[in-house]
C-alpha cells in the first residue's frame, strides 16, 4: 500500500478506503504537518523528553542517619589497633546506609511547545514519506469484536506495529483493536511524536486526521456512482409501490359521495310528497266550498303528477321514490273522500 501515497511539490495525497479496504477517494493531506523536513535532533530531543516525563521519580534510598541502629560507638577510640569507628551504620558497613544514593525527584522536562509540535509533524512526514499513513473513511464496528479489527487489518493491507488514532465516542473499536499485542491505541488529542515513532504505521480516520482533508477533484472512483445509483433506484421503487392506490380496492371518498347524494335525493323526494299532499288538502277545501270538486282534484292530481316526476328526476335508480301510480291511487282515494 505504499504506492497509494505520492508528492506532488508541496501537496500529499492518499487514497482513502473502508474498513473492508474499498478505495473511497483521494484526499490532500495538509502539507504543513506532512510535508515537512524531518528535524532528527529535535525529535530526538522531545522524545527523550516525553520519556523521562513518563518516569514516577519515585525511587529512594536511606541514609545513615535514617537506616536502624548505628547508635552506640561500637569500640573505644584508642587502644584496639583498629581503625577508629563511630557507628556500624556507616555506608561501608553492610546494613550501612547508602551514600549519594537516589531520592524521589522529578524527571520532567519543559519542552516549548513549538518543539513538540515540530518534533510531530517531523514524525508525521517521515511516515507519510515512506507511504506508511493510512486513512479509513469511519470505522463501522457495530459491538466491539476482535475478530472484525483483525478482518480489516488484513483488508487494509497493515503489518508490523499498528498505531490506531482515536476519535470521540470510540468505544466499540478501542475494544475491538484491545486485545492486538501489535495494535497502540491513542486519541487524536493526545497524539505525541514518540507514538508516531514507535509504530510502523499510523491509522487515522476522516475525523482524526491532524489539519483535515481535501477531497481531490474526480477521484472517486465510477463504480462507486453506479453501485449507489441501483440502490436508490430501487429504493425509490419501494417507496413508490408503497404509496401508489391499488387499482382494484374500492375509492373510500366515491363511496361516501354516492351514499350523500341517495340521502340528498330521498330528503327531496320526501319534501315534494308532503308539498303534494298539502296541496291537495287546500284544493279540496276550496273546492268544497264553491261546488267545483272534479277540476280541483284533476289539478291536484296534476300538481302532484308533476311533484313525483321532479321527485323521480333527483332520486338514482337504485334508491325507491314514491311512483305516479300510487301517487294518482292516493289523489282518487282523497276525492272520494271530498265526495
Amino acid at each position: 500500500m505504499s504506492d497509494t501515497l505520492t508528492r506532488a511539490g508541496e501537496k500529499v495525497t492518499i487514497e482513502r478506503r473502508t474498513p473492508e479496504g474499498d478505495v473511497v477517494d483521494t484526499v490532500e493531506l495538509d502539507p504543513a504537518i506532512f510535508a515537512v523536513t524531518p528535524n532528527v535532533p529535535l525529535m530526538h530531543q522531545v522524545v527523550t523528553a516525553q520519556l523521562a516525563a513518563r518516569r514516577s521519580g519515585t525511587h529512594s534510598t536511606r541514609t545513615r542517619a535514617e537506616v536502624a541502629g548505628g547508635g552506640a560507638k561500637p569500640y573505644r577510640q584508642k587502644g584496639t589497633g583498629r581503625a577508629r569507628q563511630g557507628s556500624i551504620r556507616a555506608p561501608h558497613y553492610a546494613g550501612g546506609g547508602v551514600a549519594l544514593g537516589p531520592k524521589p525527584r522529578s524527571y520532567t522536562q519543559r519542552t516549548p511547545r513549538k518543539m513538540t509540535r515540530l518534533a510531530l509533524c517531523s514524525a508525521l512526514s517521515d511516515r507519510a514519506s515512506e507511504g506508511r499513513v493510512c486513512i479509513v473513511d469511519s470505522w463501522t464496528f457495530e459491538a466491539p469484536r476482535t475478530k472484525d479489527a483483525l478482518a480489516a487489518i488484513s483488508a487494509l493491507g497493515l503489518a508490523g506495529n499498528i498505531l490506531v488514532v482515536l476519535g470521540e465516542d470510540s468505544f466499540a473499536v478501542e475494544r475491538s483493536f484491545a486485545n492486538l499485542a501489535d495494535v497502540d491505541l491513542v486519541a487524536a488529542a493526545q497524539l505525541t511524536a514518540y507514538d508516531v515513532l514507535a509504530n510502523d504505521w499510523v491509522v487515522f480516520s476522516t475525523d482524526t486526521v491532524p489539519g483535515g482533508v481535501t477531497v481531490v477533484e474526480g477521484s472517486k472512483p465510477p463504480n462507486a456512482a453506479a453501485k449507489r445509483a441501483p440502490a436508490a433506484s430501487s429504493a425509490s421503487a419501494s417507496s413508490a409501490g408503497d404509496t401508489a392506490p391499488d387499482a382494484d380496492e374500492p375509492d373510500a371518498t366515491d363511496s361516501a359521495v354516492a351514499d350523500e347524494r341517495g340521502e340528498h335525493a330521498e330528503d327531496v323526494a320526501g319534501a315534494s310528497h308532503w308539498a303534494a299532499a298539502a296541496a291537495r288538502e287546500e284544493q279540496d277545501e276550496a273546492a268544497g266550498e264553491s261546488g267545483g270538486a272534479e277540476p280541483v282534484a284533476e289539478s291536484a292530481e296534476d300538481d302532484a303528477g308533476a311533484a313525483d316526476a321532479g321527485a323521480a328526476e333527483a332520486v338514482s335508480p337504485a334508491e325507491d321514490a314514491p311512483s305516479s301510480d300510487a301517487t294518482e291511487s292516493a289523489a282518487e282515494e282523497d276525492e272520494e273522500d271530498s265526495e
